[in-house]
């Protein structure tokens, strides 16, 4: 597998080299130069085969030779060790549960793959690395259960100081072992600014072998496109195609883990990238101007982003043609009140209870469905436990949410963090000391 930057600048890497660095040297991204697509008998036969062997299939076609097969099977299946359904909740819309894994939250998918495959290549070398990572919320937590005990890896979280949830922080800082939480005195925006930085600085280069667990790492995208696959799969052997997604999307690592399974042949008819009102994408959508600005806090956290790190990755796949991304993507916007209003509904009309950031995939995907006249089936992405923003949810559906065991062990142990001011000299002198 050969990746390049979006910034085109650099030479272009194996896999190894991309999931160590992270960050190409030119503050780019890392993507494949090649994109293969599955032949038609795969999608045949898509339906009778497991979210493994689905997974396997679509990872062995991306990776090639980087990995030994036998190693990449078991990785997969060790990564898979949950599910991934397809619930109805509509006539015509179903949702895709993705908090069905130890942090309860879409993100095990990514973190979990990423720490087994570093985990093979440091075995074949012997080597120790650092992880840093900024968190909205929910890769603070996966990254932390993914990398719980790992030899030869410690992980440092940046995550924004009372802008995560209750149980999201205690996730994220109650783990210890070789996982370190730094609550930054700053927004999310700030958390992501100084994990870049810290990749762009040579003093930290030199004494620091970094390496990144964000979205931005080439790891973390490469399986949030196997459960796309999976969904289509339950769909087809319920005769409900075609399908139309919905994502809810802060930093569009999610919805580019899609636009690659589109890209390997995945017939879906339309995405809709649906934010809450950080609206940075749907907005360049609508007028051809993509400005960042500084994040919006709302009640759907994880995607509050106000520079979208894979807005870059989303270009490259387009060759930077916005006419190109308006005909596979709808770009969709809501308010808090318009997001608890879709959560209460839903629950009383079906009894089904959306977190947040499902309720703002399930209206995007209801409008486009509407507005469209589309005859597709809509699947709208619930990427993480209902109870993980257990004090929104309960007071909107005026009903207590029975927690996972999990998170009630979580919320029993003492947060351990560690104040940081928003600023790269504050990050270096802690992680050198």
């Amino acid at each position: 597998m050969k990746l390049y930057s979006t910034n085109r600048s650099v030479d272009e890497v194996n896999l190894k080299e991309a999931v160590f660095k992270g960050l190409p040297d030119d503050n780019g991204l890392y993507m494949p130069t090649h994109i293969p697509t599955l032949p038609d008998s795969f999608f045949e036969n898509i339906d009778k085969l497991s979210f493994q062997e689905i997974a396997f299939e679509v990872c062995k076609a991306l990776i090639g030779d980087d990995v030994e097969e036998a190693a990449l099977k078991k990785i997969t299946e060790d990564v898979l060790s949950f599910d991934a359904p397809v619930v109805s909740v509509t006539d015509n819309t179903s949702v895709l549960e993705l908090f069905h894994g130890p942090s309860f939250a879409f993100k095990d998918f990514g973190a979990r793959f990423m720490a087994r495959l570093m985990a093979y290549f440091l075995e074949k070398e012997q080597k120790e690395i650092n992880i840093l990572v900024a968190t909205s919320g929910d890769t603070g937590s996966a990254v932390a259960q993914g990398f719980l005990g790992m030899s030869g890896i410690r992980v440092t979280i940046l995550y924004p100081s009372g802008k995560v949830s209750e149980i999201q922080e205690k996730q994220l800082t109650t783990l210890g072992n070789n996982i370190t939480a730094l609550e930054v005195n700053g927004t999310f925006d700030d958390c992501q600014r100084l994990v870049k930085e810290a990749f762009l600085d040579q003093e930290l280069k030199t004494r620091m072998n970094l390496s990144s667990a964000n979205s931005i790492n080439i790891s973390r995208l490469i399986p949030q496109s196997f459960y796309y696959f999976y969904a289509y799969a339950q769909l087809k052997k319920a005769d409900k195609l075609p399908v139309v997604f919905a994502t809810p999307s802060g930093n569009f690592g999610n919805l580019c883990g899609g636009l690659i399974a589109k890209r390997m042949g995945l017939p879906i008819e339309k995405f809709v990238a649906a934010t809450n009102a950080n609206d940075i994408v749907p907005a360049y959508l609508r007028t051809g101007k993509f400005s960042p600005r500084p994040s919006i806090k709302t009640i759907s956290n994880a995607m509050d982003v106000g520079n979208p790190s894979n807005f870059a990755r989303l270009m490259a796949l387009y060759e930077n043609d916005l006419e190109k991304i308006k005909s596979e993507i709808d770009g969709r916007t809501y308010s808090d009140e318009e997001t608890r209003t879709a959560i209460k509904s839903i629950f009383e009309r079906t009894g089904y209870i959306m977190d947040p950031h499902g309720a703002v995939a399930f209206l995007g995907l209801s409008d486009y469905l509407a507005e469209s006249g589309s005859g597709a089936h809509g699947i709208f992405l619930a990427t993480a436990h209902p109870a993980k923003f257990i004090e929104v949810v309960e007071e909107v559906i005026d009903r207590k949410i029975e927690l996972p065991d999990a998170l009630k062990e979580a919320f029993e142990k003492k947060k351990t963090s560690y104040p940081l001011e928003p600023n790269l000299a504050a990050l270096k002198n802690f992680l050198l000391k």
